[in-house]
């Protein structure tokens, strides 16, 4: 079971994905996809930015967010999120709030994280993260 973060749902929107995710997709089952709402944020954010946006967020809804089961950011979520930015920055290595967001509802659900952003989400302790860019 996966949660895609904001970086591969985007990657998604592209006219030429990565193959390398497009491939790796084919060979799970659709059903075991998710995201987080958090991401849903992002993308809506990212796409009232953009100048074509009249055109892009019907397509993200119709194309991909349709496909996914949305994970809402729970309140045992909301804790988790806390204790990870706190331990996150007593290490000194603070990743932003919306990725431990998108982390603590990973973690709460025991899904691993697609993204291309390993750098930030490996950080956090017990977080199973693949990157199928590569």
């Amino acid at each position: 079971m996966y949660l895609l973060d904001t970086s591969t749902l985007s990657e998604l929107v592209k006219k030429i994905p990565n193959k390398n995710l497009i491939t790796r997709m084919k060979q799970v089952s659709s059903d075991a996809f998710y995201t987080a709402s958090i991401c849903v944020m992002e993308l809506r954010y990212g796409a009232l930015k953009r100048r074509n946006r009249s055109d892009l967020w019907p397509n993200i809804q119709q194309h991909i967010l349709s496909k996914l089961q949305i994970l809402s950011f729970s309140s045992e979520d909301a804790m988790n999120a806390a204790e990870l930015l706190y331990h996150l920055q007593s290490l000194g290595h603070p990743i932003g709030i919306e990725d431990t967001m998108i982390g603590a509802i990973a973690l709460s659900h025991g899904l691993t994280l697609v993204t291309a952003n390993t750098k930030h989400f490996s950080r956090i302790p017990g977080l199973k993260v693949e990157n199928w860019f590569l």
